[in-house]
């Protein structure tokens, strides 16, 4: 028997491979330890970006918000101004027509078609400048 190992040698081997085997499982016993670590790390450190992106976002949203009421105050007051001025202009020209209603009758009664001639000029420039 050539090939064949002895009897003292094979109880050796199956020590050193038992041996073997038992570190190998420790090893391996401690990375799954290892990667269980990692994983529950792992779901903290999501959990924790989650809670940062959301508070970001929720500052980012009051931001939004202050802004937005910021223009909404603005555009009143525009609009407050702006209905003022249109407001006080009409009090202007209903002032002025009021003062000068009594000359153009006269002029118009006095000049008819003068008049005429003048209004339909006003006529065809307004009508030119709101073709365009």
């Amino acid at each position: 028997m050539v090939g064949a190992i002895p009897p003292r040698f094979g109880t050796l081997e199956k020590r050193m491979s038992a041996a073997g085997n038992t570190e190998i499982d420790a090893r391996l016993s401690a990375l799954r330890t290892d990667l269980e670590t990692l994983q529950k790390d792992l779901r903290a450190l999501a959990g924790d970006v989650s809670g940062v992106a959301s508070t970001q976002a929720k500052d980012a949203l009051k931001k939004a918000e202050a802004v937005a009421e910021r223009a909404y105050a603005l555009a009143e007051d525009a609009a407050s101004q702006a209905s003022k001025t249109a407001f006080e202009a009409a009090e202007d020209v209903e002032e002025w027509a009021a003062e000068n209603a009594e000359s153009l009758r006269t002029t118009v009664r006095e000049q008819p078609l003068t008049s005429l001639a003048i209004a339909a000029g006003v006529g065809a420039f307004l009508a030119l400048i709101l073709r365009r």
